[in-house]
């Protein structure tokens, strides 16, 4: 991906690469999930059954970089300045993840903006949490809680009447993405802008706690919750006159609300009422859609990506996951951006995931279709380059099922090894590749690596994204397997690369396509020596 601006005016033509020809298919298969750790029983990856993987053998680590709140200058744009009309009269609620692991929020960001509003005129707050459990350890939400309302009892020291007004876990409750699930969503709205659910308490901390209480409870499916005061009524659905930031900066997980809260003919499910606020997100979460049509830090332009680059020379490409990880191949992948870049030269194909089932119920998940629709579009010699995410490491991982995620990676094997085999049959080129990890490590450990126990002495299981790298390379740790019968000879990573990482494939993908890529990105993972 680029890392800084090319000159203004610099051509999309991309150079023909010196020693590697155009022309080879090239899969790319993004492993969701996917990392490397010591073998143990609470390494799924390592107790799956996984033939392909094992032969490769090859794949690292990368971090989302989160998009940091502009220190200060927040308050003097336009997207503030809107919602600051609702601070006289109305209320602040502020909808979004509880968390610090940085992938879709972060919770030094919202004691900033809870902070920055008191100070700019806000009286009234109320704020609506997801708990996490899936970035973070789970049980953390507890935590959290505690210090939320630690900083909100500050700020009624302050005069500012602040508090926690409704919640849920993140994967039940308001978070959904791609469309898969609406009820999600509707979960949400009647808890944060109805006052309604299910479970009512006299505040957040009993809340977490008592639900947390189920043995099966888990923080990404706390259902949703609300509190009220001594007379049992809401104490913050969200009214006309009302302001309202969604502040998680990722956009995946926002795009569905913000659709609720902003479009006047909206049909996915009956929101009862329709309050006349003044909604803003942390950022535009869809550029395309101008969604939402107020925000409060202006978003990254994310231009000349490799996606556009390779449209632009001509570059046939087919893109396909199931719902839950398809915005990753299509949106994400070509930089915040909805739609093709080319339509006569590339297809986007959507599996649905299932819905209303839990992953580790179904843990095969899509693996199976995905690597079928790829290997059919390989097989058809349509496309240039054919490429997927599959995400049963991740998602299967989530839920802190062992058992089912071992199958789940099984089920990633297979299909890996399906879309090899056809690479094989057209004589091209794989490069494979993971985000990061998480089924190859499924047990909290304490300081010396030791699995963490309960106090029945079962083993405490890890729901969250790991750290681990994602490729077992000695020499260059690089998130990369590059291989197939296409594959020129001498081609190997290169030696000079001394922190290599995810921000280098896109640079490596074009010079297997045949193209020298753009002075402006990151170097290439490879080269081609001898004659």
């Amino acid at each position: 991906m680029a890392t800084r601006p090319p000159p203004e005016g610099k051509p999309w033509e991309l150079a023909a690469h010196p020693r590697l020809a155009k022309g080879k298919v090239v899969g790319v298969v993004v492993l969701d999930g996917w990392g490397e750790a010591p073998p143990d029983p609470f390494n799924c990856i390592h107790v799956a059954d996984t033939p392909t993987l094992d032969a490769l053998k090859k794949v690292r680590r990368a971090k989302l970089v989160d998009l940091a709140l502009s220190s200060g200058k927040i308050y003097e744009g336009g997207g503030f300045k809107y919602i600051q009309q609702s601070f006289e009269h109305g209320t602040l609620h502020l909808i979004g993840l509880l968390s610090d692991g940085g992938v879709h929020s972060r919770f030094d960001q919202l004691q900033l903006l809870l902070k920055g509003a008191s100070e700019h005129g806000a009286k009234r707050i109320r704020v609506h949490v997801l708990t996490d459990g899936r970035d973070v350890l789970d049980g953390s939400s507890v935590r959290f809680v505690e210090m939320l309302e630690e900083d909100l009892s500050m700020l009624r020291d302050k005069g500012v009447d602040a508090r926690i007004a409704s919640g849920g876990g993140r994967m039940y409750v308001t978070m959904d993405r791609y469309e898969n699930d609406w009820q999600v969503v509707k979960r949400g709205w009647d808890a944060h802008v109805l006052g309604e659910a299910p479970h009512k308490f006299k505040n957040a901390l009993e809340a977490v706690k008592k639900l947390r209480e189920d043995p099966k409870a888990n923080d990404q499916y706390l259902p949703p919750f609300v509190i009220v005061d001594e007379s049992g009524k809401p104490v913050g659905p969200i009214q006309d006159g009302d302001a309202v930031v969604t502040f998680n900066f990722r956009a995946d997980r926002m795009v569905m609300l913000a659709k609720a809260l902003e479009y006047e003919n909206f049909d996915k499910f009956d929101r009862v009422r329709f309050p006349k606020i003044r909604y803003a997100g942390m950022l535009q979460y869809d550029g395309e859609l101008k969604l939402p049509s107020h925000y409060l830090v202006a978003p990254p332009e994310i231009e000349r990506t490799s996606g556009e680059y390779l449209a632009r020379n001509g570059v046939r490409t087919y893109a396909c996951s199931e719902t839950v990880k398809f915005g990753h191949v299509t949106f994400f992948w070509n930089g915040n951006r909805s739609g093709y870049f080319n339509p006569s030269l590339e297809k986007y194909e959507e599996i649905p995931s299932d819905i209303g089932i839990p992953f580790n119920v179904q843990p095969k998940m899509k693996a199976l279709e995905i690597a079928q629709k790829a290997r059919d579009a390989i097989l058809s010699r349509k496309f240039d380059q054919v490429r997927v995410n599959i995400a049963n490491g991740d998602m299967v991982g989530h839920t802190g099922d062992i058992d089912a995620t071992i199958v789940g990676c099984k089920a990633t094997d297979e299909a890996v090894k399906i879309i090899l085999e056809a690479i094989e049959q057209v004589g091209g080129i794989f490069i494979l590749t993971a985000d990061h990890g998480n089924a190859e490590d499924m047990a909290k450990r304490d300081k010396s690596g030791k699995p963490l126990r309960d106090k029945d002495g079962k083993v405490q299981t890890l729901t969250s994204h790991t750290l681990n790298p994602v490729s077992a390379l000695s020499s260059l740790k690089v998130p990369i397997a590059i291989g197939g019968p296409g594959l020129a000879p001498g081609v190997r990573f290169r030696k000079d690369l001394a922190s290599a990482g995810l921000a280098n494939v896109a640079a490596t993908v074009m010079n297997l396509h045949g193209f020298e890529a753009p002075d402006h990105y990151e170097p290439t993972l490879i080269e081609v020596v001898g004659n």
